[in-house]
């Protein structure tokens, strides 16, 4: 045998800790099929429980070829262990029974003691269960929001942006939308040629965006026109915002 650590296996079923003969045999160093005979041998000599202590199931193989496994508890393992000699196999069969224990350790510890505890128990159980969902109903819009707009690169007009929450739940129009940008310090507010161009605060955080446009107009002056539009990474931080609130 090498020096390799034993990686052993052991899982609940039917309230009780098991591990496979594919595991055994892996972990013995032995072949897997001399592992089925033996534990075929132990059904043929009649063994008392045999049906308690192992039962046969399926697995693929790395062909995806079904292949026979026997799983079995701590009686299964014992009884089949107990002809594995040498200081190896001493030591990894120290390895299984103290995995055993902690496993039915695990078990005891997380198993109602009495009726009452257990009732208590799926209680507690189902009441997360729903709050799970409803949380999960309540951040579906929010990620989906983050997850559309994270991949944006085009900016859009601010009523644009208001008709994108309105589509998820949000009751704001352009008017009320410009409004509260202005309330809140994103927008200047005061009246002027600024009115409603983004403050620098907001500038700063890459949130908008101004286009200017020159128009040339009939008796030959030239006027510049501002417009205010809010850019990807706005448009995931007024979205999150709004959907949080």
């Amino acid at each position: 045998m090498n020096n390799t650590k034993p990686q052993i296996h052991i899982v609940i079923e039917n309230d009780q800790p098991i591990t496979t003969s594919r595991n055994v045999a892996d972990n013995f160093e032995k072949n897997h099929q001399h592992i089925l005979r033996d534990i075929r041998n132990l059904l043929d000599e009649d063994v008392s429980n045999f049906g308690q202590m192992f039962f046969e199931g399926k697995e693929p193989d790395s062909y995806g070829r079904e292949q026979t496994i026997y799983f079995m508890n701590r009686d299964g393992f014992t009884f089949l262990a107990m002809g594995f000699t040498g200081a190896k196999a001493r030591e990894f069969k120290l390895a299984y029974i103290d995995q055993f224990n902690e496993m039915e350790h695990q078990l005891k510890n997380n198993l109602p003691g009495t009726y009452k505890e257990a009732l208590l128990q799926l209680v507690e159980q189902v009441e997360q269960k729903e709050q799970l969902e409803k949380q999960i109903q309540l951040d579906a819009p929010k990620v989906l929001f983050a997850d559309a707009v994270s991949a944006s690169h085009t900016s859009i007009l601010v009523g644009d942006l208001a008709k994108l929450l309105r589509q998820n739940g949000v009751d704001i129009g352009q008017n009320r939308l410009f409004e509260w940008l202005r309330d809140h310090g994103y927008l200047i507010s005061r009246k002027g040629e600024s009115w409603n161009s983004p403050t620098q605060y907001s500038m700063d955080r890459g949130w908008f965006e101004v286009k200017e446009r020159t128009h040339q107009e009939p008796n030959g002056s030239v006027r510049i026109t501002k417009t205010t539009k809010v850019t990807g990474k706005g448009q995931q931080y007024f979205i999150n915002k709004f959907l949080s609130e």
